[in-house]
């Protein structure tokens, strides 16, 4: 994997975007001569086009990247692709169109873009089946020994064989005299050279998967593995890069202490966060008062009881503050006290059922944003309530509030809608990851990940 902004992306994923910007230039460039001979226009030189046909493709790139066709089901699926390809393309052209309305148009965005739509789709789909299939082939995948036999092996070798792995386990070597739950691991005492073993599999990672590392580490032979090039991690680490999630099951607070993560660099990047929320609360606000207004008009009509409700939250730093929402349940929802949401919750009003379903009951937390309460994006803020009783029953659970709260967030567009402890543990999970690895990066690509979520509905409840 590559690691950008402290965020990490798979190879694949790297070499199939750089081949569609590429396909996206060409494609527009191919739209622009065919309009060019139909017109009998002199094509000129392609530095005049050169700005427009960058534009084009990094506007077709981002919806690409909003709608989620670099996900997990889009990489192994291809009817997934197509689906989300034409949604992408079709988005991006729309974008064009309008971009092209605000800024004053030119005869490449207004002539070409029936062309280009499809020359696009045709092209990112045949990239897909020829590339794609080549990158699913375990050549493209790192070549991992874990060096361990037991549960957390056992883990990792569930995690290589999903369809989006972007690694293959090539031997487990069993280090200790217990019980071995894989059972073809090599003992250690077997392999007479570790470091020639590693060279003669091709191995490029080594993983410490031990289940108690307390007097056994082998140290001496992690050195040698280290010299001679092999990128050498222990557990947490490769389950949080090949995840995007902190592992519960396997940190412990010096791993968080020890680990990259938390870096003080984040101070500017606060600064351009806050600069940002406030910019994009006020501007969003203004654009979508008349919405809000027309909803709260249709919930009073819709059912007895105010159009807005407010509720307490926990914030930063484990301060209350208060939430405004558009009111989707029954008036007497909590009238026995509060209550984990469930699916198709009986307490949700007709309308509420909609506006859940588009966030629309979201819009009135922008108010929040903009009084610096929350952010656009970080993790959801839970209840006073909840929150006690998640902190007794969580390790960590505490460290989440030591980021702003955001209207949407990591966990919220990589795990599905939950509300239940366990659902929390596994959100917490997330919430942890962008705590530690926060980046205006990764927001950047939550905010456009967080379209995909409202298109297909994904953790909408």
């Amino acid at each position: 994997m590559i690691r950008l902004f402290k965020h990490y992306i798979p190879h694949a994923v790297i070499l199939l975007g750089l081949i569609d910007i590429a396909l996206l230039i060409a494609v527009g460039e191919a739209a622009w001569r065919v309009r060019a001979s139909q017109i009998g226009m002199d094509l000129g030189p392609l530095g005049d086009r050169a700005g427009q046909l960058i534009g084009y493709s990094a506007v077709v790139l981002t919806a690409m990247i909003a709608v989620g066709v670099y996900g997990a089901d889009s990489l192994r699926s291809m009817r997934f692709a197509t689906a989300r390809l034409l949604v992408a393309v079709s988005l991006g052209i729309i974008a064009i169109t309008f971009l092209d309305f605000v800024l004053g148009g030119h005869t490449f965005w207004r002539s070409t873009l029936a062309y280009a739509m499809l020359g696009s789709v045709l092209a990112l789909v045949l990239n897909r089946l020829v590339v794609g299939g080549i990158l699913g082939a375990s050549a493209f995948r790192r070549r991992v020994l874990v060096l361990g036999a037991g549960m957390r092996a056992d883990r990792l070798r569930q995690l290589s064989e999903k369809p989006e792995s972007g690694f293959v386990i090539v031997g487990y070597v069993l280090m200790t005299e217990s019980e071995p739950v894989i059972a073809e691991a090599i003992p250690r005492s077997a392999i007479h050279n570790l470091t020639r073993h590693v060279e003669n599999l091709g191995v490029s990672e080594v993983v410490l998967a031990l289940e108690e590392r307390r007097n056994s580490l082998p140290l001496a032979d992690l050195l040698r593995i280290k010299t001679t090039g092999v990128h050498v991690n222990d557990f947490s680490s490769f389950i949080e890069r090949e995840t995007g999630r902190v592992d519960l099951d396997s940190v412990n607070p010096s791993w968080l202490i020890f680990s990259d993560g938390f870096s003080s660099g984040r101070a500017i990047s606060s600064v351009v966060k806050r600069l940002f929320d406030i910019a994009a609360s006020a501007l969003l606000l203004a654009l979508t008062a008349p919405v809000i207004a027309l909803f709260a008009a249709l919930v009073k009509l819709d059912s007895k009881g105010p159009a807005f409700f407010r509720q307490t939250r926990v914030g930063l730093f484990g301060q209350d503050f208060d939430v405004i929402k558009l009111r989707s349940m029954r008036t007497d929802a909590e009238a026995n006290g509060a209550q984990w949401a469930t699916k198709d919750d009986p307490r949700v009003t007709r309308l509420g059922k909609f506006i859940r379903k588009v966030r629309i009951d979201e819009l009135p937390q922008t108010w929040s944003v903009l009084k610096g309460e929350m952010s656009f994006v970080g993790p959801r803020p839970e209840r006073p309530q909840f929150v006690a009783e998640l902190e007794e029953q969580m390790p960590f659970y505490a460290e989440r509030h030591m980021v702003k709260p955001g209207i949407t967030g990591w966990a919220q567009i990589n795990y599905p809608y939950g509300a239940s402890v366990e659902d929390s543990r596994h959100k917490l999970e997330y919430d942890l990851y962008y705590a530690k690895n926060y980046t205006p990066f990764l927001d950047l690509l939550i905010l456009l990940q967080t379209l995909r979520v409202v298109l297909w509905h994904e953790g909408a409840r």
